[in-house]
């Protein structure tokens, strides 16, 4: 995506060597990035600003499941969180 996400990706590797696993660096799709800012966005003005980060990891733990029971690709993945944030919109404030 872009080489901040590109060197996050590296670190997170990193990380979980130093903690003994080997994982793949993780890597952001544009169209899945674009909708988790959109995630974000909808919970910080809907519900509580400070909700945006933990919503957005929420997103990506239920991604992950996703993808791992379904095989889910970026474009399904980044649809599934649409989906979510578009439920989110229809609500009213509080």
């Amino acid at each position: 995506m872009n080489e901040f996400f590109e060197s996050l990706g590296r670190r997170w590797r990193k990380a979980a060597e130093r903690r003994g696993a080997k994982i793949e660096e993780p890597e952001l799709d544009a169209k899945v990035a674009l909708e988790l800012l959109e995630l974000a966005r909808v919970a910080a003005h809907t519900k509580e600003r400070r909700f945006a980060p933990l919503a957005s990891y929420m997103a990506g733990v239920a991604a992950e499941r996703l993808r791992a029971a379904k095989g889910a690709d970026a474009d399904a993945i980044a649809a599934y969180v649409r989906e979510v944030r578009e439920e989110l919109e229809r609500e009213p404030p509080v």
